[in-house]
């Protein structure tokens, strides 16, 4: 049955992968099992995404079954309704930029992957980025910005961290359009990622869950 919700939830079959999670609760199975199936599934969909065989509207679709299957499952969890987080993560588009398309795409898939995400908005000044992380704690930042003028407003916001302190603290990806590994050491961030599952990668890898 774990196979089944897998391969129905990553084939988009929203009929069939509800039908199997009914099933599965009135057999008595533990919830939190089917959510980490459920979990696995949303992998599935996000490395087909990652090879251009799924498109945003997938994403949204399966995002939509994923959040029926929780809504049917927390009912039935006798613990926490939450499920234990792997780390925060503070996430924007950095000051001057308002595009979120890719911003909302990375946290998607960061939030199914078991992150916490902390999601900002559009147009974060650097100190909103400063005040979260002394906020959460988080461990994890991801800058995002489709516009050349994000450059400068990424390497500010890294410059921010480090001058509040906390630079030494956290690792610091970004992401966008025109990004590239020159971009990124002149932003002074980590790493910066191609699409929605390198960001993914990298946070597990600096979480330590690779």
């Amino acid at each position: 049955m774990a196979a089944d919700l897998v391969s129905n939830l990553a084939d988009l079959n929203e009929k069939e992968a509800l039908e199997i999670v009914h099933s599965r609760l009135d057999a008595g199975d533990d919830p939190l099992s089917i959510l980490q199936d459920a979990r696995k599934a949303m992998e599935v969909v996000g490395k087909r995404f990652e090879t251009s065989e799924y498109f945003i509207p997938d994403l949204v679709y399966s995002g939509d079954i994923l959040k029926q299957i929780t809504e049917l499952v927390r009912p039935k969890l006798t613990g926490p309704a939450e499920v234990k987080r792997i780390a925060d993560v503070v996430f924007g588009t950095v000051a001057g930029d308002i595009h979120d398309i890719g911003k909302d795409i990375v946290v998607f898939m960061l939030d199914v992957n078991g992150f916490q995400v902390h999601d900002l908005g559009v147009d974060v000044p650097p100190d909103t980025f400063v005040a979260k992380l002394r906020e959460t704690n988080a461990g994890i930042v991801g800058l995002s910005g489709f516009l050349t003028l994000a450059f400068d407003s990424m390497k500010d916001t890294v410059e921010a961290i480090k001058a509040a302190g906390l630079r030494d603290n956290v690792k610091i990806m970004i992401g966008g359009g025109q990004m590239n590994d020159d971009i990124r050491k002149y932003t002074n961030a980590d790493a910066y990622g191609d699409n929605a599952m390198a960001g993914v990668s990298l946070a597990k890898k600096w979480a330590g869950v690779a």
